[in-house]
């Protein structure tokens, strides 16, 4: 095994690091950055652009350049979250065969995991280029509360771009490793997270060269993205009154009114004001007209208060499951680009009544502790152990509509647990078995993973046969599920199938894809 490398796959901006004489080292792209936009775009040739390339032609070809795709992986085309980003993205999103959304762009149609490989390719390149030597084992970390639909797929993207991924943690955890690293004290750390588009909050506790993630929480569609609507959509309000024009039908127009939000929203962390100046952003029987617009902190502020103040919520519901108060804790370490924000660091510092910790970089921490834990793992280092945690509760769907919980939330991972059922009806030789994730009482309210049937049952009259159903958790929270007819040991058993991951040969045509497409692009 060489090298290997830490990768936060982000929505906004991904990042990679890796150990050098033992210690962690973020490593930039060609153009000298430390992170690399999550953004993929194809031009009318044929060519497939990533990261800061994509960027600079976003605003001429949105159509055909995908950002936070990562709101899309492994969820069911009809949920309400691929609904949402339906609603906003500016380039199309259908149906897969899986009824999984699927991204499409000029005639071709990419799953969600594929566009993540892109993504990871471009940070196995940057690394493999910065350390003169190739690299393909890779730690990747996820958001906590990533269910198991959204690891798998996050894990088929790594496959595809030519990686081995030895581990998938999560975000906050590799937060709190990096900032542990070097660290003898017995600490709580909460770790809030505000990245582009999720929200994570973790509770830990460093000591004897053990983290142990207590509970974590959050919000899967929650973060900086969001921020930049609420700017946009006041934009676009302030300059219809103004003009009579109003821009939402306009693709072009909004894709500049989103990059501009994105600068005014990251000039408001430093600054109490800023202009927003778009030239001929539209036009009407008098000519070309333009955008100029003061926005204030204040006014910002007011803008997404309460978006924080969810934020606070889930912090205090996470709090509550670690069975702990704010004063509890010993240290607050954010992470994401959007905890750079005064009102975010002020709220969680009123939450806690002590200021977050500044001693780490939000952009890099995740990248930095997941090569931590690449090297924990290449060494077999047994100084330091990780015991994470499940972030939605697990079991199977039963008669009535029922959800019967196998596992809770906030069980350290890897877990197995057991449960014994039984038939419903006489004579019943099979039973289907529908496993969930969520928190709900109600079967329909929470997430299929998948379903499979025992057959082969004894025929015995209703409530005799004994069928044992056990789940299985492992260190990435990927989820398998068996179950056995304890009379006849008859068993059955799936890793899940859930929405969104591929085929072992769809996964095998993409990787012959890309490496066709490598094939053209260096002839």
């Amino acid at each position: 095994m060489g090298r290997v490398i830490g990768i936060d796959l982000g929505t906004t901006n991904s990042c990679v690091a890796v150990m050098e004489s033992g210690q962690p080292t973020v490593l930039p792209n060609a153009g000298g950055y430390k992170t690399t936009p999550s953004m993929v775009a194809l031009t009318a040739d044929g060519k497939r652009l990533v990261g800061h390339l994509a960027k600079r032609q976003a605003i001429t070809n949105s159509r055909n350049t995908v950002h936070a795709a990562k709101r899309l992986i492994g969820r069911r085309f009809d949920s309400a979250e691929t609904q949402q980003m339906i609603a906003l993205a500016p380039y199309e999103v259908v149906r897969g065969p899986n009824d999984d959304p699927r991204i499409k762009l000029g005639e071709k149609v990419f799953t969600c995991p594929e566009i993540g490989s892109i993504i990871l390719r471009e940070m196995k390149r940057v690394a493999e280029e910065a350390l003169g030597e190739p690299v393909r084992d890779a730690v990747i970390t996820v958001p906590a509360y990533f269910n198991d639909s959204q690891r798998q797929c996050t894990k088929d993207a790594g496959r595809i771009a030519g990686l081995e991924v030895l581990r998938i943690i999560n975000e906050p955890t590799a937060a709190a490793l990096a900032y542990g690293f070097g660290k003898r004290k017995d600490e709580k750390i909460a770790v809030y997270d505000l990245g582009g588009g999720t929200f994570d909050i973790s509770i830990l506790e460093l000591g004897s060269g053990v983290l142990e993630v207590h509970s974590t929480g959050g919000s899967p569609f929650l973060g900086g993205e969001d921020f930049d609507r609420r700017i946009v959509a006041s934009v676009i309000d302030r300059y219809q009154q103004a003009e009579g024009i109003d821009l939402r039908g306009d693709p072009m127009a909004l894709q500049r009114l989103k990059d501009a939000a994105e600068k005014a929203k990251c000039d408001l962390s430093v600054r109490e004001t800023t202009e927003i100046s778009l030239p001929f952003i539209a036009s009407d029987a008098s000519g070309p007209k333009h955008l100029n617009l003061e926005l204030t902190r204040v006014a910002l502020e007011a803008m997404v208060d309460d978006v924080v103040r969810q934020t606070v919520k889930l912090v205090e519901q996470c709090l509550a499951d670690a069975e702990l108060q704010p004063g509890d804790i010993d240290q607050v370490i954010l992470v994401g680009g959007q905890t750079r924000m005064p009102l975010v660091q002020n709220a969680v510092a009123e939450l806690f009544g002590k200021r977050p910790h500044k001693g780490v970089n939000p952009d890099e921490v995740v990248a930095v502790g997941a090569a931590l834990q690449g090297e924990a793992l290449l060494t077999e280092d047994k100084s330091l152990l990780l015991l994470d945690v499940t972030p939605l509760s697990l079991g199977i769907g039963t008669m009535g509509g029922h959800f019967a919980r196998l596992i809770d939330r906030n069980t350290t991972v890897p877990v197995r647990k057991q449960h014994v059922f039984t038939t419903t009806r006489d004579g019943q030789s099979a039973v289907k078995i529908r496993v969930l994730q969520g928190e709900s009482e109600t079967a329909a309210e929470n997430d299929l993973l998948g379903e499979f049937v025992l057959s082969g049952i004894r025929p015995a009259p209703k409530g005799e046969p004994a069928i044992e159903v056990s789940f299985d958790i492992d260190a990435n929270g990927i989820v398998s599920v068996s179950a056995r007819d304890t009379d006849t040991g008859k068993e059955q058993s799936i890793t899940v199938n859930a929405t969104g991951t591929l085929s072992e040969e769809e996964i095998s045509r993409i990787i012959e894809e890309q490496e066709l497409y490598e094939v053209q692009i260096r002839s």
